[in-house]
């Protein structure tokens, strides 16, 4: 983490407010990219991005700095979660029937993947065993769950909602799979296609070389240029 971020996070949550409009200002950009994706849902682009600027805050609050986890990871899913809490409870998100029973499924084969390899499954991996594209596994990954009983015990488990939702290693996957998402949408357009051919569609680099027009060399430094990007914002 970047010396000036980790100054500026300690004093905001010190109480600093010079240092809370500092990371607001630097991550609205951040806000802007997770508003985006909830365009056309009733409710205007500035009030989902004062939304998000809200969970933005929550993050710098409650970012433990001892942990090896990059801010921007913690931060997406909080700021998410305000948008979709006030879409859900004042002018609605619906969430179909199919995309809950999908994302159901999904979570199921997430948790038998873990228990099998004893680490959380790729995006590849869940395409691979449901069929699914990467975009219908990440848009119900993301869809909110229902939340009227925590208690409730969810279909055929003896898990209840409560449970999942205070699973550590289930939230870990998840807020790393939409922190990777991010980045992959911040890379220059021929640069994501390669990192999506490559890591979601598993296509080999001289399979993406003929799709692409390019050489295997060529594809061969896009993909390590996408690599280190990437890493970088995850580590940022």
């Amino acid at each position: 983490m970047k010396e000036e971020l980790r100054r500026d996070l300690l004093q905001a949550q010190a109480g600093d407010k010079p240092a809370m409009d500092r990371l607001l200002a630097e991550n609205s950009a951040l806000v802007w990219s997770v508003a985006r994706r909830f365009f056309g849902r009733g409710c205007e682009p500035e009030d989902l991005f004062q939304l998000g600027c809200i969970g933005l805050m929550k993050a710098i609050r409650g970012f433990d700095l001892s942990q090896p986890v990059a801010f921007s990871t913690y931060a997406v899913p909080k700021i998410a979660g305000e948008m979709r809490r006030f879409l859900r409870d004042d002018g609605p998100v619906k969430v179909s029937r199919t995309l809950r029973e999908r994302a159901f499924a999904l979570r199921q084969v997430q948790t038998r993947l873990e228990r099998e390899t004893g680490h959380s499954p790729r995006l590849s991996d869940l395409c691979r065993e449901t069929g699914l594209q990467p975009e219908e596994v990440l848009e119900a990954l993301q869809a909110p769950r229902d939340t009227d009983s925590l208690d409730a015990a969810l279909p055929g488990q003896d898990r209840t909602l409560g449970d999942i939702l205070s699973d550590r290693r289930e939230e870990g996957a998840l807020v790393e799979t939409l922190a990777l998402r991010e980045a992959i949408d911040r890379l220059e357009p021929l640069l994501r296609q390669v990192i999506l051919l490559r890591y979601m569609r598993d296509l080999t680099q001289q399979r993406i070389a003929v799709i692409l027009g390019l050489t295997q060399v060529q594809v061969s430094r896009m993909e390590k240029k996408a690599r280190a990007q990437l890493r970088q914002a995850l580590t940022e």
